[in-house]
């Protein structure tokens, strides 16, 4: 469970996000808002990545602020461009980095690697450069990277935004199978319809948690109005 009590951030005199309070226990949530609106600061916040400046967040009891290591073991993070987290010079090599901290055997490891690789159709890539992938490949190396780790949340902030459509929608049902609670950011609505909730954000407060269906239709009338 991720708890978020009472958190506001700030970047220097910038208010990011205002008094934000919410447990997060459902399988599926999605987090939707315009640009700006502080929905990107708020997945940071889930794993540590962003520190509050005031409140706190807990993951099943961890403090980010204090036990950020722990936190991350639990909950890994997708960015928006692959590029910014994959590191390593081969596609096997990128997942393998993502085992370091586990002390996994060195046969251990290497299963780890393959089962991550064919679960995401990268089996046959795994001696290729990493970066001469294409766009859906390097997200779907970045999501194998992440998940072979196990952690038991996954935040992905805008996986979707540099895919084409059809790389958007493999992504898409990727992340709705997946067994992990799934914590997704996205402007691609049509994503969230069979989530369990949905949270809105606006100007740096959370204004709407409601299911899929009302909290779109609602943020969708906020788009519309001058």
């Amino acid at each position: 469970m991720i708890e978020v009590e009472r958190v506001t951030q700030r970047f220097g005199d910038r208010v990011i996000l205002r008094d934000v309070t919410v447990t997060l226990a459902e399988p599926r949530i999605g987090v939707i808002g315009s640009n700006g609106s502080g929905k990107s600061t708020f997945a940071r916040l889930l794993n540590g990545l962003v520190k509050p400046s005031e409140g706190r967040v807990t993951v099943d009891g961890f403090d980010t602020r204090r036990e950020g290591g722990k936190v991350r073991r639990k909950v890994g993070f997708i960015f928006t461009d692959p590029d910014n987290q994959i590191v390593m010079p081969t596609v096997a090599e990128d997942v393998a980095f993502s085992l370091r901290r586990l002390k996994l055997s060195p046969d251990e490891a290497r299963d780890r690697v393959a089962e991550a690789l064919e679960r995401f159709g990268l089996a046959g890539h795994a001696d290729h450069p990493a970066h001469l992938l294409s766009g859906g490949q390097k997200q779907l190396l970045a999501l194998a990277s992440v998940l072979a780790a196990q952690p038991e949340t996954i935040v992905c902030d805008e996986p979707t935004t540099l895919l084409d459509l059809r790389n958007t929608r493999r992504v898409g049902t990727l992340l709705s199978q997946l067994p992990q609670r799934v914590v997704l950011v996205t402007h691609d609505l049509d994503l969230l319809d069979e989530y369990d909730r949905v949270l809105v954000f606006d100007e740096g407060s959370l204004i709407i948690d409601d299911k899929p269906a009302p909290a779109v239709a609602a943020y969708r009338t906020l788009m519309a109005s001058p």
